[in-house]
């Protein structure tokens, strides 16, 4: 079998100790909080409770991706103990640290001709990315190997469904994702915007609901027309959400009625500093294996 580690970016939006006790290595983003810096290290350095707290507040924030020379201080260990890497990244169409991880690939390949760091796009954000990240690990302990591994991701990544909501538009305005006219237009209506992740891998605007209690049956019928096997839906089911809890469980409620085959309960997990540093508080987002996402 061949030998090599799986790696991604703390962006999966999953917990710690799930990529560590499979021997995941996971690099972190970082961002800044009233211009202080942080590693995005799932809740470990700065809670996520007093992140979204002193976003709510008013704190600034500003996010920075895995570096080149980031990449290179993880693989090339790696590499010198005589294993390869299989680097899955985050979306390229959200950031550009996929291309930085390539650029360390090949600086690599040039100094280790007999190792090799293969870089799959992952096309997908959060947990979303985290769930194919633990399907990948999951592939690797059944005995598939780096190239059937890679081959698999590329043919199957977009089958990782993600849908979402947000009943805050104030952290969307700031990012420039939708106009201060709009936003105030929203906000006075209670309009939750649904979005997913598109086959490029960015965030595509589907719909405009108004407020949250129709918002989330809204999601849940996502699932139900996209789901591999419909209402037979065997896989698992994530959901995370920023600094809103109680919407994450009524949602994971209603997918566990409706999906009685499903592969355990639903997982909630927190959005993490990265992409929360974008969403605010009050995004709740729901993913699934279904059919190929579509532009």
């Amino acid at each position: 079998m061949d030998e090599y580690v799986l790696s991604c970016c703390s962006t999966v939006d999953i917990d710690a100790d799930m990529l560590d006790s499979r021997g995941i290595r996971w690099l972190p983003f970082h961002f800044e909080l009233d211009g202080v810096e942080y590693p995005d290290d799932f809740g470990k350095s700065l809670s996520y409770t007093d992140f979204y707290n002193a976003m709510s507040n008013g704190s600034s924030t500003k996010t920075s991706q895995v570096n080149v020379d980031q990449y290179l201080k993880t693989f090339e260990p790696i590499l010198e103990s005589g294993m390869d890497v299989l680097h899955i990244a985050f979306s390229s169409g959200l950031s550009g640290s996929a291309n930085s991880a390539q650029m360390a690939a090949q600086m690599l390949a040039e100094q280790y001709p007999d190792r090799r760091v293969v870089v799959v796009d992952s096309l997908a954000a959060s947990s979303g990315y985290g769930m194919l990240v633990q399907k990948a690990a999951d592939l690797r302990d059944e005995g598939m190997g780096l190239d059937e591994l890679a081959a698999w991701l590329t043919e199957n990544r977009l089958r990782v469904q993600h849908w979402f909501f947000s009943t805050d538009l104030h952290f969307y305005v700031l990012g420039g994702r939708i106009s201060k006219a709009a936003g105030l237009v929203g906000t006075a209506l209670k309009i939750c915007p649904l979005l997913n992740v598109d086959s490029q891998g960015k965030l595509a605007p589907r719909e405009k609901i108004r407020t949250k209690k129709k918002a989330i049956p809204r999601t849940l019928e996502m699932m139900q027309e996209h789901a591999e096997g419909g209402a037979d839906y065997q896989g698992q089911v994530y959901i995370c959400h920023s600094a809103c809890p109680k919407d994450a469980q009524e949602l994971a409620k209603l997918v566990e009625a409706a999906f009685p085959k499903m592969d355990g309960p639903v997982r909630i997990f927190s959005i993490g500093t990265t992409i929360g540093s974008h969403t605010g508080p009050g995004t709740v987002a729901l993913f699934f294996w279904g059919d190929e996402r579509v532009d």
